[in-house]
């Protein structure tokens, strides 16, 4: 009777740490099973070096979404973002997404300005002022070789 109740007892065990490692699982790779209702927003832009998918996308420095899709539009030459905004964020026509970086070194995001002066951005419109990042490697390239003038 003893030997049962100690394997019962590691077994408890054992399943209640096999659900505490799928918890952590789900916590910590961000694993939604029901996901928030959103809905698309495209914007293009010149460069979006650094930008990965799943990106967070940031109105008023609050993450409101995530970047779904990259792709390229071969006629306009330009890099189309998809992005997830979760429903009951107003984005306006006239508002102006933009590439920025976490800090001095870190991961970029998009942030939007949502504007509103116009009418309301419908499901699947397309975000027209965006802003590339800024290639912070580049200036410091400039400013080490002496290519940046002094006014």
């Amino acid at each position: 009777m003893k030997k049962y109740e100690i394997e019962t007892i590691v077994g408890i065990f054992v399943f209640l740490g096999l659900l505490c490692i799928g918890y952590m699982t789900v916590k910590l790779g961000h694993v939604s099973f029901l996901e928030e209702a959103s809905y698309p927003v495209e914007a293009k832009f010149i460069s979006v070096s650094g930008l990965r998918l799943n990106s967070p996308v940031k109105v008023m420095g609050i993450q409101v979404g995530k970047v779904e899709k990259i792709t390229m539009d071969q006629e306009d030459q330009k890099a189309v973002v998809k992005l997830k905004i979760k429903k009951g964020i107003k984005i306006y026509d006239d508002a102006i997404a933009s590439v920025k970086t976490e800090g001095l070194m870190g991961d970029k995001f998009i942030s939007i300005d949502p504007g509103g002066g116009g009418s309301l951005l419908e499901a699947n419109g397309t975000i027209i002022e965006t802003l590339a990042p800024i290639d912070i490697e580049n200036l410091i390239s400039k400013y080490a070789f002496g290519d940046v003038k002094k006014q």
